[in-house]
Order: structure tokens, then sequence, then C-alpha cells
């Protein structure tokens, strides 16, 4: 980005071409994005734009968007159009071509994309009033609905070629500039979102400032499928979602089952180090309850509501008022609190169907919730505690992560000096990590301000983790207190935190995390016994119930099949180690072991695998690296 003082009557795009700044595509003036071509009025600082940043990025995107319409418009004669905006890594259009389109459809409007680019047609700006663009528009019904929400009496088109459409701009100077650019995928999408409306087609493109960040990311998106959880949860025999059962509600295998317990397990164990107690509440509470927490009011459309002898019920879609009934049952003293309460609770939230995907966004899941009630003096230590366990639990986990903090939001309860209280509480705790953190302006929950946790995958992905919310406003509701050293009733304050968050997404991004490679001590089966033949069955047997009883996780594959295809199952379902025994392995009574993706490790004794196992699993050694 670059500043220039230009003079009036000055023509931007020329003065760009004269100094030959040739990655400038937008400007700003007075804090508005113009377009190049425009000439100034009077005396002006100008903000130069390049490709490279962000903003020029976008709008190089978006222009991307207007030439696809275009090249669509020339293979399909009554095409109409919706909303065609930039994305974070290019572009979509939502289109009407009178029937459903495929991946086959694309690579012919992405040939003649190619021939509009280097055909260089300018994008000319045009404004007219409403009435001028409804009469422009009449055939196109998308448009007409579009116009009529516009409140401004002035609307602009753009034109480049033979082909405009409605657009507030800015552009880049021509269609030269979208050289790299790939379209990827199209599905069903709503007009305006709405499920009872029209059904268009939603064509996604990928657009990018240079060849090497097309490249980049087209390999990125190749990694991305290659992990998908949802693929490699049926390979690896994990979990299925079907609509037999009903979306968003997930059947785990047993695998898929092993590899939750695992991690419930540490949860647990972890949970019970740090001082928290185990609870549980139940799934269905009065409305009157709900109505009292806030909940009711705004949060009602995610919830589910049925009804037990004419009494309305809420089926829980978080764990904190069973957590409240805990604290609430008996009179408090200072001296008890900090109060930790922790619940692996099964919770349900009314998703629409269109925003569910596979593990990462369900209608029934599992939170390690857990709710602590300290005193006022007490919350700064209680907040950096949990922070603390964020980080070594992504140190186990092999995550790096960042940290958000998320303001009053504009629907809330509580006083203003409580929020205050609140978010400074939360504030000094992350200023103590010495990790640079960002402020979400107005996305706290209606209750408290929160710290939110995001955890960096593989690919460097960002993904919703733990979140701390301080509440000062249901312990008021609930009429929540203790008995103060002076012998007075106080209120205490409420913290809401996760540390993994959903048990399910968590799974998920563990799939793609590790693509299905998960460490040993994560492993649901971490090794599988090959006997080379039926005749060593009952040596494979021994072998299982000694290594069973050492409490490895063990199969035994004794098909009768060849050994080689055997082995090669085993690695293909990610298998940690192959444990081979035939004849020189029944008479010394010993495993020929065999490491996924390193190969022969040689012979060793049951009691000898089983101790390196141990050890492996000890030190969280992932031995797959």
């Amino acid at each position: 980005m670059e500043k220039v003082s230009l003079k009036k009557d000055t023509n931007i795009l020329q003065y760009v071409k004269e100094n030959r700044k040739d990655n400038v595509v937008v400007a700003r003036i007075d804090g508005r994005l113009v377009d190049l071509d425009t000439t100034l009025d009077s005396e002006k600082e100008v903000e130069l734009i390049s490709i490279n940043d962000d903003e020029g990025l976008q709008v190089l995107r978006h222009s991307a968007a207007h030439v696809m319409a275009q090249a669509i418009k020339h293979i399909y004669k009554n095409a109409k159009f919706a909303i065609g905006p930039a994305t974070d890594s290019g572009f979509f259009y939502d289109v009407d071509v009178g029937r459903t389109l495929t991946i086959s459809d694309l690579p012919p409007v992405e040939e003649e994309m190619k021939r509009i680019v280097r055909a260089d047609y300018s994008f000319k700006r045009k404004e007219l009033s409403k009435e001028e663009a409804l009469s422009y528009f009449s055939n196109d019904e998308y448009k007409i609905d579009i116009l009529r929400r516009i409140k401004d009496s002035k609307v602009t088109l753009y034109t480049q070629g033979d082909f405009t459409d409605l657009c507030g701009g800015p552009h880049v100077p021509s269609t030269s500039f979208i050289k790299y650019f790939k379209l990827l995928s199209v599905s069903g999408a709503y007009f305006r979102g709405i499920e009872t409306g029209p059904v268009l087609q939603r064509i996604h493109g990928a657009c990018f400032a240079t060849e090497k960040e097309l490249n980049d990311y087209l390999h990125f998106l190749k990694e991305v499928k290659k992990r998908d959880h949802r693929r490699l949860g049926k390979e690896l025999d994990l979990f299925h979602i079907t609509d037999e059962i009903g979306a968003g509600f997930v059947i785990w295998h047993p695998k898929g089952a092993m590899l939750r317990h695992l991690i419930e397990q540490y949860e647990i164990r972890e949970h019970l180090k740090r001082g928290y107690e185990l609870v549980k509440g139940p799934e269905l509470l009065r409305s009157e309850l709900w109505k009292k927490s806030g909940h009711y009011d705004n949060y009602r459309e995610l919830m589910y509501f049925t009804k037990v002898e004419n009494q309305e019920f809420g089926v829980k879609p978080m764990n904190c008022l069973g957590h409240i009934a805990v604290y609430a049952s008996k009179k408090r003293s200072y001296r008890e609190l900090p109060k930790r309460y922790f619940e692996l609770g099964i919770v349900h939230r009314h998703e629409k169907s269109g925003v569910l995907h596979g593990l990462l966004r369900l209608r029934e899941f599992t939170q390690d919730d857990a709710h602590i009630f300290c005193r006022a003096d007490q919350l700064n230590e209680e907040i950096t505690k949990v922070l603390d366990f964020v980080k070594d639990t992504m140190d186990i986990f092999e995550f790096d992560f960042s940290l958000e903090l998320s303001t009053q939001p504009e629907k809330h309860i509580g006083s203003e000096e409580n929020w205050r209280k609140a978010t400074q509480a939360l504030q000094q705790a992350l200023e103590k990590t010495n990790k640079e953190y960002r402020i979400n302006e107005g996305e706290g929950a209606f209750y408290g301000p929160k710290i939110d946790v995001k955890l960096k995958d593989a690919l460097r992905r960002e993904w919703q983790c733990a979140t701390i919310q301080c509440d000062f406003a249901l312990p008021e509701r609930f009429n929540l207190v203790y008995t103060d050293k002076d012998g007075r009733e106080k209120r205490p304050v409420m913290v809401h935190r996760v540390i993994l968050g959903s048990i399910e997404r968590f799974v998920a991004i563990l799939i793609e995390h590790f693509t299905g490679d998960f460490p040993l001590w994560l492993a649901p089966v971490q090794a599988r016994i090959l006997p080379v033949s039926e005749k060593f069955l009952s040596y494979g047997m021994e072998v299982y119930k000694r290594l069973s009883e050492r409490g490895l996780r063990i199969e035994i594959d004794a098909r009768g099949e060849t050994l080689s295809r055997r082995i090669r199952e085993a690695e293909k379902a990610h298998i940690p180690f192959m444990c081979i025994v035939g004849e020189r392995e029944k008479e010394r009574k010993s495993i020929a072991v065999r490491q996924r993706k390193k190969g022969n490790m040689g012979n060793f004794s049951v009691e000898a695998f089983s101790n390196m196992i141990d050890e492996m699993c000890k030190n969280r050694i992932n031995q797959t690296a």
C-alpha cells in the first residue's frame, strides 16, 4: 500500500500506468475504495492498493466472480444471477441456469473465463437510478429482489465486454488482471438462505495473485480431502452417520468408541488431578429454569422442548444449570471455594440440516464441561489455572493454539459494572500467558465475556476448542451465595469452561490432524497379531491373551488370506504394529514385530514388546513421526 498526493483532474489509472505501478488494482480516497479509473475533482491524498494487499486481493476475487458470470452467460444464454462475493480463498456465484450443474460442467466455464481474461475487457462503472436498474433487469427475478431491498435511490452497474452486472464495486481495471484461478465445486444453495426459496447452483472458485499461491492452495485442498474425517472415519471403521437414525446423530463403532474412551479417560484423570469433582446433571430440565437462566429468551431457537404431564421441559444445550443445582444444594462457606464441578455432559442443539458436517457440527454431542464457583479475589487465579490446563492439553495432543478475547454483545444480561469486572479478569489472565491475543468486540456470550482458544492443526487450520466464560449474571439470577468470614452472605463468580469443547468435534480434528495415524497412546488398536497360517493360530491366541492381560489393545487376524495381504490391510487400517507368529516364533515363544511405515523391527519376547509399548505410551511417543 502506497500513499500519494495527486492533483485535481488526475486520472488515477493513468497515473498508475505512467509510473509503472503494475500491481496496483484499486485505490482508497477519503476512506473509501474506488476504481482506478477515477478522475479526481480536487487535490487528494490517494492510497494505492496492490493486488498483494488483502483489500486488493478481495477486489481481484470479486472481479473473478464477474468474469465467471460472463462465461456462464456465454454458455447458458438464459442464465440468471443472484450474488457473487469474494471469499477468503476466491469467490462464488449463485446462478440459475435452468438445470442442476455437476462438476463436469465446470471445465467449459473455466475455459471461457480464460478467453475473457485474454480479451482484456475493461471494467466500466455506470451509476443510474434504481428505477432504471429495475427496468434493465426486468427479466431477472433475483436481481429484482436484490434491487428492491436496496434503500438508496441510486445504484451502480459494471460492464466488461458484453456482460453487465449489478454491483457496488470497485473492480480491477480489466479482466487481464485475473490470471490465476481454478473452478472447484458446485452445490445447491437457497436464494437468500431461505429454505423455502428457490434452489440455485453455487459455483466456487479459487483465485490468487500469483501462480505459486494458487498451486499451494490447490495442494492444500488435496491434503484436506486426504485427511477428511468423514472418509477416514469410514475407512478406519470408527463411526457413521445415517439418515435412518437421523442427521446430526453419531453411531460409534468399537474402534471409534475406544478412541473416545481414551480421550475421556485422559480428561477425567487430568480434571481430578487439578481439583475438579465429577458431577452429572439431567438432560431434561423444566422450562422455568431455562427462563430463569435467560436461555429461553436468548437461546431458544437452538433448543428442543417436550411436554411431560402437561409440563414443558427443555433438553439441555449446555450443562450449567445442573452444576448450579449442585452448588445450590446446600449452604456454602468461603472456606469451600473454589468449587470446581466437571461433567462429560451430553447436550442437544437444534442445528439446521444445512450446517451439519460430519462430527464437526452435530445435533447431539458431548462437552467436557466444567463450572468453577469462586470468590471474586480467586477469579484471576482460577482463569490462569484453566489457561495452564489448556496449554498442557494442547501439548499432549500436539497442537499449537492462539487466543481471542470476546467482549460484551449487544444482546446480554447483567450489569455494566459486572461486565467490566469480568472482562478485566479475563484480560489480566491473558496477559500472564505472554501470548498475543486478539479482541473480538461484541462476540461474548449473552451472560459474560469469554476467552476462545483456537487450536492449529497440521495444515495450520484454526479450530474453536477451549473457551473460558466469566459470569456474574447467573449466580445472581439463581441467588447463589456463600458465607464469608465476616458472617455475611456474598455472591460467588461463576466460570464456565471447556478444554476440548465437543468431544465429537475434537475427534474429527484429531483424525484430520494425524490423517488417522494416531499417536500410540491414542490408537484404538495398538497391534494386530498375524499368524502365518492356521497352524499357528493357537500360539497367536496365546500371544493375544498375554498382551491383552498386560493392557494392550490387540486384534488377531487369522483369516485364510496370504500374510502379505493381511500386512497390507493392517497398514491400510493404520494399525501401528503387526505381531507375526510362525514356526520360529512358536519355538522361541517370541513375536516378529513389524512397525507401520518403518518395516521389520526383529524378534521380541512378549514381555519386551509390551514394555516397549508401555514406554512409548508413557512418553507420548508418536510412532508414525
